[in-house]
């Protein structure tokens, strides 16, 4: 079936967005006309261009903008564009807007359980807007989270996640933190990798790292904004365990730093999809352990490909870091299993394959 189709989403960061941006590629590829609104400056426009999608040197800059508005339902109209996705804030605003009374079908990405209410009448601009028909959420958790805000409407939801390709995650060589930090070779590293908010748990990994003995030989490193905050810093100043965990900052080789840890352990204790830092470190063969919010459990099978255990437990996490550090044979088979479980079962291939199956099932009963 030949569509098509108008993306509007920001693909200035090339890295995070990879994923996203790779769905289009190979949709093209299948057939499909593809066209994405996007900053003209975006790494990832001479790989659309290879692929066959057409690139407009545009993005949203405004919510509710008149101007905006026009020029994107100018270009659905010019192009007979089918179905409209959009990917952010700006872009849902002003494409809803841009397609009144046009036969397109219009779809929206959620990848955050959070931030929608019934009682909210901005809902109603995007998630919770009638005109809306589906919402591609990036989860289980997401997807069930959306369909619970749906009292004056009934939200149209399917869940596909975003896979990853393993093969981006090659040539990522181990970068020897332990010299930089100097600590000791035998030290068993674990690792966090996020900008510090209430909902990263933060605070419940420090309590229960607190309860690891200083005899053992084992290191947090915490990567991103804010992790040295005022909260953090007293509860280490609880266990003097200064010199074993490591606020490392905002780092660009932070995938080599995570290539060259042990352990990745997510302790979040709402709102998170599957959570992109944690795939990243799955496809380098690190173990994670992670906590059992809707959305990270899809993402590892239990004592398979990592363990997962109750959020907001810091003596829980405790438990599972030493039964690694005790046993390395298990945190090394986890951490391949890890990596397998990204190439078979959250591998951008079906992402593609199911977005090209939503696409046409969105035009079946015409």
């Amino acid at each position: 079936m030949s569509l098509n189709v108008l993306v509007i989403s920001n693909y200035r960061d090339y890295h995070s967005t990879r994923p996203e941006a790779s769905i289009f590629k190979g949709l093209a590829k299948k057939g499909f006309n593809v066209h994405v609104m996007t900053y003209g400056d975006s790494k990832h426009v001479p790989e659309f261009k290879q692929a066959g999608v057409t690139v407009v040197d545009f993005h949203p800059e405004k919510k509710f903008d008149k101007g905006e508005v026009q020029r994107i339902r100018e270009y659905a109209i010019s192009h007979k564009i089918d179905i409209l996705h959009l990917f952010n804030g700006k872009a849902i605003i002003n494409g809803i807007k841009a397609a009144k009374k046009l036969p397109v079908k219009i779809l929206l990405y959620r990848g955050y359980a959070g931030n929608i209410n019934w009682w909210d009448p901005t809902a109603y601009w995007k998630y919770l807007n009638p005109r809306v028909d589906n919402i591609f959420c990036n989860s289980i958790g997401v997807e069930q989270y959306i369909s619970s805000k749906g009292v004056f409407v009934t939200p149209k939801t399917i869940t596909i996640n975003k896979g990853h390709n393993v093969k981006w995650y090659e040539g990522y060589e181990p970068y020897d933190i332990k010299k930089e930090l100097g600590i000791s070779e035998d030290s068993f590293l674990l690792v966090n990798v996020a900008n510090n908010r209430e909902m990263k748990g933060i605070n419940f990994l420090l309590e229960g790292f607190n309860e690891i003995s200083n005899e053992f030989p084992i290191h947090l490193l915490l990567v991103g904004n804010d992790m040295d905050n005022e909260q953090n810093q007293k509860i280490l100043d609880q266990a003097e365990k200064k010199n074993h965990v490591h606020f490392l900052g905002h780092r660009k080789n932070v995938l080599n730093i995570v290539s060259s840890t042990d352990v990745f352990v997510l302790s979040s204790i709402y709102g998170e999809s599957i959570t992109k830092s944690v795939i990243e470190a799955m496809s380098l063969s690190v173990a994670p352990i992670i906590t059992d919010i809707p959305g990270n459990t899809e993402l590892v099978v239990q004592n398979e490909s990592g363990l997962i255990v109750p959020s907001r437990n810091g003596r829980v996490l405790r438990e599972a870091i030493l039964k690694l550090y005790n046993d390395r044979a298990l945190c090394n088979k986890l951490g391949q299993n890890a990596r397998k479980r990204i190439a078979t079962v959250l591998n951008h291939t079906q992402t593609i394959e199911k977005t090209k199956k939503m696409y046409e099932d969105l035009f079946k009963s015409n």
